[in-house]
């Protein structure tokens, strides 16, 4: 077996066991969300769970959601360039920012889809076969409300056992979202085929339209 068909079958066998722990029971929804909203408004939320080409496919895919885009969050704008973010040492993470209609979508539901399908809150520093403090798990909030949605769906999933492993997501205020580079933009819907994206990330838009009928919208 060569190296690299032993990685791709190291992470497939990974991904596949994830997928299959947290199906084993429907996944809770946030106990103290904020309700929907009467007026159709639009807001913003930043993630960052991994590669952003797969977190951004996955929100892409989800009701309510109007845009997402790929970038780089937690660090300064001067090193906000893919090659510098890549070494590590930038302190940005890898991000997407999505931006929804909130008489749609709740700011709980998207965290739901972040905890549940868009990646693994479980591994520290890492995602998959990419590690670095660029592709950690990280929530960064705009305002209280946020802040306190998230803080309680972290406390509730850790309070229910729903991972095997504690929870390392990090939660910041955001400071600023920079965008990454026009080739990383819609990078699934362009390279669907790419090997990279077949074993890490076409999988999770199946578990999001398996797991989370609901919330799935497709393309």
């Amino acid at each position: 077996m060569s190296k690299i068909t032993a990685v791709v079958l190291s992470s497939a066998l990974m991904l596949a066991g994830y997928a299959s722990a947290r199906a084993a029971e429907p996944f809770p929804d946030p106990k103290n969300d904020a309700p929907l909203s009467m007026a159709k408004v639009t807001q913003t939320a930043v993630f960052a769970g991994g590669c952003f080409w797969g977190v951004e496919a996955v929100f892409e895919h989800v009701k309510g959601v109007t845009q997402v885009v790929s970038g780089y969050s937690g660090g300064s704008a001067d090193s906000a360039q893919y090659e510098r973010v890549s070494s590590g040492a930038t302190g940005h993470a890898e991000a997407v920012r999505v931006s929804y209609d909130p008489s749609r979508v709740t700011y709980g539901q998207l965290l739901k889809v972040f905890f549940s399908v868009a990646h693994d809150p479980t591994e520290l520093n890492r995602q998959g076969p990419d590690t670095g403090t660029q592709y950690r798990s990280a929530i960064f909030f705009s305002g209280d409300e946020q802040k306190r949605v998230a803080e309680g769906y972290i406390a509730q999933l850790q309070a229910a056992r729903v991972f095997p492993q504690p929870i390392v997501t990090e939660l910041s205020p955001l400071r600023a979202f920079y965008e990454a580079e026009a080739y990383h933009q819609d990078y699934l819907a362009r390279h669907p085929n790419q090997p990279y994206i077949v074993i890490n990330d076409l999988p999770k838009l199946a578990n999001l339209q398996r797991q989370l009928p609901a919330l799935y919208v497709g393309k």
